[in-house]
């Protein structure tokens, strides 16, 4: 699969790139994160690649958990409603929680999680995110505390990011052709 599908504009990362980023992020979250109660919370279904590399880069404790929240409509763009479709099976009271995106554009859905999980009193709450959309003109509801590296506002898949639940196990970041999802 290292030729580019035909589905694609353009790479913008490719396997090489990402792997440089995910260990960076690594080790900073190693460094930060050093003897406390660290847990990884990946937003399914994009995240868990991301957070499937990015574990194995941090050298020290760490347990992993999963939400599910569903926010798109036609799945190009927000639709401003939130729902937890899969919660947590672990009890964050208390302990360093990591909350693991994929990519941050508006942030709408990842600032209404947060409210969520702070309601659950952990001992911290951060972001990390692979992505962080250059969106002209617009804030972004959440400052996460990890990026990987900023990404154009484009239509983007692969490396977990999809369109229509394709493309996700692409091992680059690609722009997706508009004719595709148009």
């Amino acid at each position: 699969m290292e030729a580019m599908h035909p589905d694609i504009e353009r790479v913008l990362f490719t396997e090489d790139d990402i792997k440089g980023i995910v260990k960076r992020l690594g080790e900073q979250i190693t460094q930060d994160y050093q003897g406390k109660d660290l847990v990884l919370i990946a937003v399914l279904r994009g995240a868990v690649v991301f957070m499937g590399d990015l574990m194995r880069t941090i050298d020290t404790r760490c347990a992993i958990d999963f939400m599910a929240v569903s926010s798109y409509g036609d799945g190009a763009k927000s639709s401003g409603i939130v729902r937890i479709v899969k919660d947590l099976d672990m009890d964050i009271k208390g302990r360093d929680v990591l909350i693991v995106e994929d990519v941050l554009d508006s942030g709408l859905t990842l600032k209404y999680l947060m409210k969520n999980l702070s309601n659950r009193h952990p001992a911290s709450l951060e972001v990390a995110t692979f992505l962080w959309k250059d969106v002209p003109g617009r804030t972004t509801a959440v400052d996460p505390k990890y990026v990987g590296t900023h990404c154009p506002n484009e239509f983007v898949v692969g490396y977990g990011l999809d369109y229509a639940e394709r493309y996700r196990n692409l091992p680059y970041v690609g722009v997706l052709k508009p004719e595709v999802y148009s």
